[in-house]
């Protein structure tokens, strides 16, 4: 596999390192995400940018953390399911929430579940979801828009996901309690 470079503010391009400032503000550390994402500062600030406007949905707390650990359990990253894990226990979401998605198990909702398996659809049919899985959702209590804020969930997390398969990205310290591997 081809190795990565951890980059900090000493090693950054130029264009990333105000993106790392960033984050070491917004995360009291560089997470390593964003220390391989250095490398291309567009993707870099592409991925904050995307984080930041799904953070600003219509979605609450437990409704962000459902979509973001379905894709990241779904695409089995072993860097954003613990990183999300924290994330969550940052956010306030109930831990039942958190370990339902964790172990692919039933969410204490209809609607959380309606929201699993309408995000498990775009992300498996590569945005071609079929009418009656959208009709499902929406019968749920979403809306148009939760479908179109679904699609920036996935764009974020696509970034996020691929680039931790390919670069192998060290999970976090903090994040390391939180270790998770997919179920067979």
């Amino acid at each position: 596999m081809t190795d990565f470079t951890l980059h900090d503010a000493e090693t950054a391009p130029e264009a990333s390192k105000p993106l790392l400032d960033k984050s070491q503000k917004a995360f009291g550390m560089i997470p390593g995400l964003h220390a391989v994402m250095a490398e291309a500062p567009g993707l870099l600030e592409g991925y904050q940018e995307l984080h930041r406007l799904f953070l600003e949905t219509s979605f609450t707390a437990e409704e962000q953390t459902v979509v973001w650990q379905t894709i990241n359990v779904e695409h089995a990253c072993h860097y954003c399911v613990p990183a999300h894990t924290g994330i969550a226990k940052a956010m306030k979401v109930d831990d039942a929430i958190t370990d339902a998605l964790r172990d692919e198990a039933p969410l204490p909702t209809a609607k959380l579940e309606a929201l699993r398996d309408f995000t498990l659809s775009v992300v498996r049919g590569r945005g071609n979801v079929d009418e009656a899985a959208v009709a499902a959702f929406l019968e749920a209590g979403f809306t148009k828009r939760n479908i179109l804020e679904v699609i920036l969930g996935v764009a974020q997390k696509v970034m996020s996901n691929y680039t931790n398969h390919l670069a192998e990205t060290p999970v976090d310290k903090p994040f390391q309690k939180f270790d998770w591997q997919k179920a067979a």
